[in-house]
């Protein structure tokens, strides 16, 4: 009875702070959001320069130009936001680990960020511009693109490839507790390349094989750099299990 009791209590204090983690989360991406708004604007019109400008674009309802800005804006509120939503992600991971393995996790934190804008980065300058190109010269007649399908295209793409740069983390923290080894992802790479190549056919734009190449090569590159992080980790476990 004793142990129901504790095991409730354990739960209900672990989902307590789940909650407080996750509400600090929301407050700085709200603050996010709120710095974004004051620089949207410059922000749209850099992001519709693949297209040629945002003069190339048109808004058919009345409220399209608003859900624009906001989707921008929010996107990038979740760049600004992120070490501090990766800080509160830590923190709530953090809570079983010994002092040194916290300082190690807070140590990441910026190279988590790095990762996410990297990976923004390269979706907007690698993947954006040939993807454009494919769709507007498709069958070689002039297209006039609504300015919400097309930041609907680019925000999508560019917030869930940066999502994907945060791949090696993942199975960091998986190593580091257990779930999975380095020998395991070794063996498994041929399951990877496959998952890699259906993640590619649903975040990529177009279905040609030359884009689904651009983003699978630099995402096995990143299965590569997990397996060594999965390495990293499962030694730090062992160091840590003799201490």
């Amino acid at each position: 009875m004793e142990k129901n009791t504790e095991t409730k209590m354990s739960l209900g204090s672990h989902l307590e702070e789940l909650r407080h983690n996750l509400l600090l989360s929301l407050i700085g991406l709200a603050i996010g959001v709120g710095v974004a708004f004051i620089f949207t604007p410059q922000v749209i019109d850099f992001l519709a320069a693949p297209i040629g400008g945002i003069s190339h674009l048109q808004a058919i309802d009345v409220t399209e130009t608003i859900q624009v800005y906001m989707k921008v804006a929010l996107l990038c509120g979740v760049i600004l936001a992120s070490p501090w939503i990766f800080y509160q992600l830590f923190l709530f991971i953090g809570k079983g680990l010994t002092p040194k393995e916290k300082s190690g996790l807070l140590i990441a934190i910026p190279f988590v960020t790095l990762l996410f804008v990297g990976g923004a980065i390269f979706a907007f300058l690698i993947m954006l511009p040939p993807a454009m190109q494919f769709f507007s010269g498709l069958l070689n007649i002039q297209t006039i693109i609504r300015i919400r399908s097309y930041f609907d295209f680019t925000v999508n793409l560019i917030f869930w490839i940066a999502v994907s740069f945060e791949i090696p983390l993942l199975f960091y923290i998986l190593a580091r507790f257990g779930f999975v080894s380095a020998s395991q992802m070794t063996k498994g790479w041929r399951i990877a390349i496959v998952a890699i190549a259906l993640l590619a056919a649903i975040i990529t734009p177009t279905p040609d094989p030359v884009n689904m190449a651009i983003f699978m090569i630099p995402l096995f590159g990143l299965y590569l750099l997990s397996i060594l992080l999965a390495r990293l980790a499962q030694t730090n476990r062992a160091a840590a299990t003799k201490e």
